[in-house]
């Protein structure tokens, strides 16, 4: 058999990779004779995929519904997954942070320019109806949504506002927990007590919370900005890409998100105006009222001060 150059050159390297971990090259490249070519199906899970949505209704434009969340998720997975590539750098950089703190925000981007499907892709009776049926779901449960937003800041930048100026910073993480932002739209505005959505959402999801806060501690993508060499934090390209990032997340992105609840629950005339979760959803959403603002250092006294005013 006659084996050109670049041919050996790729059996010698493929013969180190399996001798560093005790494998017999041989038996591995035989293995290769019974494996089947990969298809794009195969390879992208396709029928599987296609088959997770369920709705719970005969309603058409449920479904459109479901998997307009469904991409939602698959993109805050992408999100999280570029974050940790930020987070686990062990030699960061402006470069490399601008560049996956980009790529962060137009994922961001696409959510928020994608609320024209909710928007304009419902029909408004439909969507009253099957809604119903949701009850007392929320999209308030998305466990990775919290996750990025643990990712990406202290936690004093998202405890309730009503609570943050006096916040301590060595309070437990149990503690700090209870005094989290979303808090309060996980809980009953007339009574105070803690919903139904929240009791279940905390109880799938409140271990996995603590371990994240406790973990992005010392490196959510703030801090490890602050561990970034002086010229580096100086960037302008990299301090641009910080508040694009903090002002996508917490002001455009929920803003598309609020107006939309506005026009199929306030402006409908349908329904009685509130949320499947039972929050009082016009102040949990609306910037102006909570102030989450990932990097405050990045922003003026003015900025600060008319954050989320229309």
């Amino acid at each position: 058999m006659n084996i050109n150059e670049n041919t050996a050159s790729i059996l010698k390297e493929i013969e180190k990779k399996y001798e560093s971990i005790n494998q017999k090259t041989d038996t591995q490249l035989e293995g290769l004779l019974w494996s089947k070519p990969t298809t794009y199906w195969d390879y992208i899970q396709t029928d599987a995929l296609l088959n997770l949505q369920v709705q719970r209704t005969v309603l058409p434009d449920e479904m459109v519904f479901i998997l307009y969340h469904q991409t939602n998720e698959l993109i805050f997975k992408m999100i999280l997954w570029e974050m940790n590539q930020i987070t686990h750098a062990e030699n960061n950089n402006a470069g490399f942070f601008t560049e996956r703190l980009l790529r962060i925000s137009r994922y961001f981007d696409m959510l928020t320019n994608s609320f024209s499907i909710m928007e304009n892709g419902m029909d408004v009776a439909q969507y009253m109806k099957f809604r119903n049926t949701l009850t007392p779901a929320s999209g308030f449960q998305s466990a990775q949504y919290r996750l990025i937003e643990f990712c990406a800041t202290d936690l004093v930048n998202l405890i309730d506002n009503r609570f943050r100026k006096s916040f301590d910073n060595t309070i437990s993480n149990e503690n700090a927990f209870e005094m989290l932002y979303w808090q309060a739209a996980g809980k009953d505005y007339h009574t105070g007590k803690k919903t139904y959505t929240l009791e279940v959402f905390e109880k799938k999801y409140k271990a996995v919370f603590l371990d994240f806060m406790e973990e992005y501690k010392p490196i959510n993508i703030w801090q490890k900005y602050k561990q970034l060499p002086v010229e580096d934090q100086e960037s302008a390209a990299l301090k641009e890409a910080m508040r694009h990032f903090d002002y996508t997340v917490n002001i455009t992105w929920v803003m598309q998100h609020l107006n939309v609840a506005i026009k199929y629950i306030d402006q409908s005339g349908m329904g009685d105006g509130e949320a499947t979760g039972g929050s009082d959803w016009r102040k949990y959403m609306h910037p102006k009222y909570q102030k989450r603002i990932f990097f405050p250092q990045l922003w003026s006294e003015v900025e600060l001060a008319n954050w989320g005013q229309e």
